[in-house]
């Protein structure tokens, strides 16, 4: 039997990279997806694949910043799979890239909304649904950024990740004895759209992967098979975690 056999998923930032390999995988091992991202047309390329693969996925678009998104996306997955049992809350940018003082108080606001507050949304909906079920995983994705490491000029995104470590935590203690564990995902660089917007040319790309001990970035499947391990009974007595899946960029000083 697949991994998430009867299990229901939302996944958000779906459209490309980390969530939408992450959509298709959880898809691919038995669960039903409800699948988020502004840009529909991407999300329903992505329905369109996991049913030619014999999966079962609904698309959602809009704005994580949106209340009214993080309960649509719960109503969706209990009105049309029957409830909730993983959440992967993923969408995210990285912020205006610039040292603090030239950062904008409406860029700060968008980054932490985009990133931390989207988060806090989909939890505030999610876990009821889970409670319901009797227990479920929440995944954030979070990053070494503000973790293990500070890069100059991300005050915004690394504020806004860290956040998400202190939020799963909060939540695996208040939900552990409930059934619903809540991890944070921190990759390293993944071969993204966002990472292709910061390592634009041979030399910036070549200089990002020389940071990671593996002197490579990782494929958008690799963290794929992080979240299913999150996500599963593989990690079942795993929570309040922050898994750094980081090629040893966290480590490594080469």
């Amino acid at each position: 039997m697949s991994a998430l056999e009867g299990k229901v998923a939302v996944v958000t930032g779906a459209s490309s990279g980390i969530g939408r390999a992450t959509a298709k995988l959880l898809a691919r091992e038995g669960a039903s997806v409800v699948v988020a991202a502004r840009r529909a047309d991407a999300l329903d390329d992505l329905v369109s694949e996991i049913a030619a693969d014999g999966g079962e996925a609904a698309a959602v678009p809009g704005d994580v910043k949106d209340e009214g998104l993080a309960r649509q996306l719960v109503d969706t997955a209990t009105g049309r799979y029957g409830g909730l049992d993983i959440a992967f809350n993923n969408a995210g940018i990285m912020g205006e890239m610039t040292p603090l003082p030239d950062i904008g108080i409406e860029g700060w606001r968008n980054t932490i909304d985009t990133n931390l507050t989207s988060a806090f949304l989909g939890a505030k909906y999610q876990i009821p649904a889970m409670l319901e079920r009797g227990g479920g995983s929440i995944i954030f994705t979070s990053s070494f950024v503000g973790h293990t490491v500070g890069f100059p000029g991300t005050a915004d995104y690394a504020a806004s990740k860290a956040g998400l470590v202190g939020l799963a935590q909060v939540l695996a203690a208040e939900y552990g004895t409930s059934g619903i564990r809540v991890n944070a995902l921190l990759p390293g660089g993944t071969d993204t759209p966002i990472v292709g917007d910061f390592a634009k040319t041979p030399e910036t790309r070549s200089f990002v992967e020389g940071l990671y001990a593996m002197k490579r970035l990782a494929s958008p499947e690799e963290m794929a098979k992080s979240v299913l391990f999150l996500a599963s009974d593989a990690s079942s007595f795993m929570t309040g975690a922050a898994l750094l899946v980081d090629g040893g960029v966290s480590i490594n000083r080469t």
